[in-house]
């Protein structure tokens, strides 16, 4: 009788480990991190603050960017603001090893929104530059021109080294600056910088207050005129106002940032394409038409093909809005989209898949979710080793504050989430390999908060999970 029970005690005991351990398979995911971030309101920084100071003298340029500006990155685009008059629309600019002036011709505009009135905005394009070199630029006139530098990519090849930074929603927060000054000290320099939406949040303030497109330029320029930022559309770039009169979507953002979007047969700055180095960037507009038989899904549906991953191994998608997000903020606002490109991106191996939007971070599996049709009752996304990894990295900083309120339990396609502020870097090392790392704002430069070596799809697609490596 006593072993009959013994017996029926410990298979109760194996059926109970059984049923944990089968939810635990079915249920529960990756890490959610015991990193626990201060409570504490994030509040603007101050108009007369220093990250916004104009530079000094007569009609100074300001709010200088630059981003690549033709298909291969030997061109630049080169952008910048002046408030008094227009001035002038050239850019002297000269090699470091070269004493020989050149000058580029650029164009000049304006535009009004509500009671704004924008400076005038310069865009000029310097092309055929030569690869791997380091530039000196200079813009304005007499005594308040201004000169900075930039670094041309090396020339487009399956292993060449690259480093990205990755930065979305920044806004001009204390937070704000934390993030850009935290990516500024990485040990692990960013050569260019990724930015997939939502800049300067300047629809959050009264009548969408485009002063606020002045300041974030004026903040941001300490990065964004030495080294291309690479620009995605997000929401807060929309715009769309027509209580005040303003119904032309991405006004001010299309008038102050542009990019090559015509050097890839894009007919709209808001989706287009790039190679840098070793990658192949693709970026989408979440918030542009993409349904069937709309310009952008035509152009995805011609673009994909001609990605030569012998020649640009590493495929990267930038869009604003998540796909995959277990935070409970804006949760399944990507599922329509998703449902367009997702069986393309797993056709074509895109190798990883970045977003922002929700104001957190999290990277996922390699997942897919092609099977589902509705009616199939196939709605769980499974392991998939032709799939993109999927990072949100919409915790720039912004106003708004962090997204913390989780889906419980975390979702087996969750990797690793946190609710934090901070930036990433992607670190391409040669056509199989690259190190990507997130680094939250608390911690020291050299801290990675979340880490993984990244296998190729196309030339090594072998599930990382098996082959962890540590740095």
């Amino acid at each position: 009788m006593g072993a009959s029970r013994m017996g029926s005690f410990g298979f109760c005991i194996m059926l109970i480990l059984g049923l944990i351990l089968n939810e635990s398979l079915l249920c529960n995911g990756g890490v959610t991190s015991s990193f626990v971030r201060k409570v504490e309101k994030t509040m603007d920084m101050p108009l007369d603050s220093d990250v916004f100071r104009v530079p000094p003298g007569y009609n100074a340029p300001q709010q200088v960017h630059i981003t690549q500006g033709d298909h291969v990155g030997k061109a630049v685009i080169v952008s910048w603001v002046t408030v008094d008059e227009p001035g002038s629309s050239t850019v002297l600019y000269w090699s470091e090893k070269s004493k020989q002036k050149n000058k580029a011709n650029g164009k000049v505009t304006t535009y009004k929104y509500y009671n704004y009135t924008s400076g005038y905005i310069h865009h000029c394009t310097i092309k055929h530059l030569k690869f791997d070199t380091k530039y000196y630029y200079k813009i304005g006139i007499g005594h308040v021109a201004r000169t900075f530098w930039f670094v041309t990519p090396p020339e487009v090849g399956p292993d060449v080294p690259y480093t990205f930074g990755l930065i979305g929603d920044l806004g001009q927060s204390f937070d704000s600056n934390k993030t850009l000054t935290h990516y500024e000290l990485n040990p692990i320099k960013g050569q260019a910088v990724l930015f997939v939406g939502d800049l300067s949040y300047a629809d959050n303030y009264p009548n969408h207050d485009n002063v606020r497109w002045d300041t974030w330029g004026r903040f941001v320029e300490r990065s964004t005129a030495y080294q291309p930022w690479i620009w995605t559309a997000g929401n807060h770039e929309i715009d769309f106002a027509p209580e005040i009169g303003e119904t032309k979507p991405f006004k001010p953002y299309t008038h102050r940032y542009h990019v090559p979007y015509r050097a890839s047969n894009s007919t709209a700055p808001l989706w287009y394409s790039i190679k840098r180095a070793s990658a192949y960037i693709i970026v989408l507009s979440s918030y542009s038409a993409y349904g069937k038989y709309t310009p952008q899904f035509k152009w995805l549906e011609e673009e994909l093909p001609k990605v030569n991953r012998t020649e640009t191994p590493w495929l990267i998608v930038l869009v604003h809005s998540p796909w995959y997000n277990s935070y409970n903020y804006h949760y399944m606002e990507g599922e329509t989209m998703r449902v367009m490109y997702e069986p393309w991106f797993v056709k074509y191996k895109v190798d990883m898949v970045f977003a922002g939007h929700v104001h957190a971070y999290e990277r996922t599996e390699r997942i897919s979710n092609v099977a589902y049709n509705v009616v199939n009752g196939e709605c769980t996304p499974i392991r998939d080793q032709s799939a993109p990894i999927y990072i949100t990295i919409g915790d720039g900083g912004n106003l708004e504050g962090l997204a913390t309120n989780m889906t419980e339990p975390q979702p087996a396609y969750s990797a690793f989430r946190e609710a934090s502020f901070g930036h990433a870097t992607l670190a391409i090392k040669n056509r199989t390999h690259a190190y990507y790392s997130w680094h939250r704002n608390q911690d020291g430069y050299a801290v990675e908060a979340d880490k993984i070596w990244v296998n190729n799809r196309f030339w090594h697609p072998v599930d990382e999970s098996t082959t962890a490596k540590s740095r």
